[in-house]
């Protein structure tokens, strides 16, 4: 049985912030990931993407940013059970959260912080057909790693921040050539990747391909080709390439979760704004997982979130304890425990 203050599950950035904000109050964390490290999507889909929009860095990779939240966290020594699935919460009448996951590796917590991101996920596959065949043979639905890609020919299909941010990347001196296509005339990315691209594609570092679908795939024994149908006038061009990447998106779901008696809304989870907490007394969510009314899906929220979370689970933590607030500057330097 692993015993702690509190109980986070997901190691996201959200989550592993959340260890940050409970340390400064002396509370005691652990994470659970089904992930085999943390760091989350971050780690997990694009560890080499950069992120624009962390406070004090104009821009820093996804996997950099893990690492210095890591280092940030060391000094309070947080325990970690990862490539394990939380399944099963019950509060018992001593006041603790069990806690116990897909292996059998019981937990215990006065507290419990859900900060699993879009809980289980899985991309959003195009209707083409024999998509499954070129899997890992030319088709990939993440970008681990762009050197992958050096000096080759990828096309990228989607609208999105993630498929213009991928093929600004490596419109950027990794890839030989960068082929997007999007079925739309409009973009649903961020004004500032738009333009960028709108000007990489009149400079020719990107081929912009929109208003048009991927239908199908072609080559012998990897992908070699693949045909383009435009939706104005159904005219249909095929386009050699090394690798297809169609970023369309994940489809969360909820998994175990949906169990556990939390109040939810379609795939996320109603919080009270005040503290973040749940409709179970001791129970939070914090991040992509919960919902509320202007919420917006970004890190620098969860981090936000799991500040004031941190507040109030100290109640949980330590009832009889006396809580005062300090600013890091005035604590000096972060002894941890």
């Amino acid at each position: 049985m692993i015993s702690t203050d509190i109980i986070i599950i997901g190691a996201g950035p959200c989550g592993l912030f959340a260890v940050f904000e409970a340390g400064l109050l002396k509370m005691r964390c652990h994470l659970i990931d089904y992930l085999p490290q943390p760091g989350g999507q971050c780690s997990e889909i694009y560890p080499k993407k950069p992120i624009y929009d962390i406070p004090g860095f104009p821009e820093i990779l996804a996997g950099e940013l893990v690492d210095n939240l890591m280092t940030q966290i060391k000094p309070f020594k947080p325990g970690f059970t990862l490539g394990e699935r939380v399944e099963q919460i019950v509060k018992k009448e001593d006041g603790y959260f069990y806690v116990t996951t897909n292996l059998g590796t019981k937990h215990r917590a006065k507290v419990v912080v859900i900060a699993a991101g879009l809980g289980c996920f899985e991309p959003r596959k195009p209707k083409v057909e024999n998509l499954d065949f070129f899997e890992s043979k030319g088709v990939d639905y993440i970008v681990k790693d762009p050197q992958k890609y050096k000096n080759k020919k990828v096309i990228i299909s989607g609208g999105g921040d993630s498929a213009l941010d991928w093929a600004i990347y490596l419109a950027s001196g990794v890839a030989q050539s960068i082929t997007l296509i999007h079925r739309r005339e409009s973009f649903r990315g961020h004004p500032e990747s738009v333009d960028k691209l709108n000007k990489m594609t009149k400079k020719g570092q990107i081929n912009l391909i929109t208003n048009s679908e991927v239908i199908e795939l072609k080559g012998t024994p990897t992908l070699q080709s693949l045909d383009v149908k435009s939706n104005l006038d159904e005219e249909v061009i095929s386009l050699e390439t090394d690798y297809w990447i169609p970023l369309f998106g994940l489809t969360p779901k909820l998994g175990p979760i949906a169990n556990w008696g939390l109040n939810l809304d379609k795939n996320a989870i109603n919080v009270n704004t005040l503290d973040y907490s749940t409709n179970i007394e001791g129970v939070y969510a914090i991040g992509d997982i919960n919902t509320y009314p202007g919420k917006l899906k970004l890190i620098l929220s969860g981090f936000h979130e799991g500040a004031l979370m941190a507040q109030s689970a100290f109640k949980h933590v330590f009832p009889d304890g006396k809580q005062s607030f300090k600013y890091t500057t005035v604590l000096g330097k972060i002894e941890g425990f």
